[in-house]
């Protein structure tokens, strides 16, 4: 008598896992990181989910497939050559913009920790911190200082766009009516907050962006002309 035998699911041919990485990126962009499942990227790629899970293994390791993918690209387009500040800056503009084309990749990066996407920005500006001379001992500070910043700020700045997208808020309306609100704070208790509300109506964020990794770099610089 002959046993019924559960075959494993067979692959795939015309399936890669890069196919698989940019139909998630393409999911992601358009459904967020809550439609992003296995069955909908099946159902985009027109294919069953066990042929997906023969290259990926879980939800979690598409996540971060995806940004690493992401974060590649990005690190691709940063022109060797140039100065340690310019390099630092161009790593930086990098992450920053595509966060701002992904508004996902912040939370998948917050959620991999020491994981390969984020090592490779830390290695891009370890190399540049490196060639700045900042000494050994305190490559490590100076390089997670870049990086917290980098990542944090186009991370809210990416968040911020999307409640904006999602809240239908027009930039320079919700910026206006922010600047009166806080030109009308009381002197005493907001003194500061009521001095820069008109640069609040016309700030760039990303070149405030940029001012704060300038800020890092310059201040790296003067430690070491100071030693």
């Amino acid at each position: 008598m002959l046993k019924n035998v559960t075959q494993p699911p067979r692959r795939d041919a015309s399936l890669t896992r890069d196919t698989i990485i940019d139909a998630a990126i393409s999911l992601l962009d358009t459904a967020g990181e809550s439609g992003l499942t296995f069955r909908a990227l099946a159902a985009r790629l027109a294919t069953g989910a066990g042929a997906i899970y023969w290259h990926i293994a879980n939800k979690d390791e598409l996540f971060t497939a995806a940004s690493d993918s992401v974060v590649m690209r990005a690190m691709e387009a940063v022109l060797p050559g140039a100065t340690p500040p310019a390099c630092i800056r161009a790593v930086a503009l990098a992450v920053f913009e595509a966060m701002d084309a992904h508004p996902w990749l912040g939370s998948a990066l917050a959620r991999a920790p020491g994981q390969l996407p984020t090592v490779r920005i830390l290695e891009r500006l370890g190399r540049q911190v490196d060639a700045l001379g900042v000494p050994a001992e305190r490559q490590w500070l100076a390089a997670c200082t870049l990086l917290n910043y980098l990542l944090g700020v186009s991370g809210q700045n990416a968040a911020n766009a999307a409640i904006g997208r999602a809240n239908g808020l027009d930039r320079s309306h919700f910026l206006d009516s922010l600047s009166a609100a806080w030109s009308r704070l009381d002197a005493q208790a907001f003194p500061f907050a009521r001095k820069v509300a008109g640069q609040l109506r016309t700030h760039d964020d990303r070149e405030d962006f940029l001012a704060g990794i300038d800020l890092i770099v310059h201040g790296l610089q003067a430690l070491q002309a100071g030693r």
